[in-house]
């Protein structure tokens, strides 16, 4: 098999591991913030396990376009996914950072991310949870 074929194949299946993990943090976060619990390590590693899968993502896409794989509509996508990279990294960050860090970052952070995928992935002609045959 293409091994470009699998790193695609690969890239394909871990969004729905993003999706999921992005989607069981904002339920703990959002439960969280709605009971006004402390931030709990919990809380920290569904962040930092979201983070480190989208880091994973966006370095599978990016040996996809190092190795040739490109076209147009691949520029929207790109960008849009890394501004998601970007402000999931920076808010968690700063989250952690504070003296007492709290749900409202993490919340904001990865629930921006989740709707610049959106876009990213309606900038290639695909829904979060559409497939296209490979």
């Amino acid at each position: 098999m293409n091994p470009l074929l699998i790193v695609l194949k690969v890239h394909s299946v871990t969004r729905y591991l993003v999706l999921a993990v992005a989607v069981a943090a904002l339920v703990k976060l959002g439960l969280g913030s709605a009971r006004r619990a402390s931030f709990a390590p919990a809380d920290r590693a569904l962040g930092s396990a979201f983070v480190g899968l989208l880091d994973l993502q966006v370095l599978l896409g990016l040996v996809l376009v190092v190795a040739g794989a490109w076209y147009p509509a691949l520029a929207g996508h790109v960008v849009s996914m890394l501004l998601a990279v970007g402000l999931a990294h920076s808010m968690l960050i700063i989250n952690r950072r504070r003296p007492q860090p709290g749900f409202a970052l993490p919340l904001v952070g990865i629930g921006g991310a989740l709707l610049l995928i959106a876009g990213g992935l309606m900038a290639i002609g695909r829904g979060i949870l559409t497939a296209k045959a490979l």
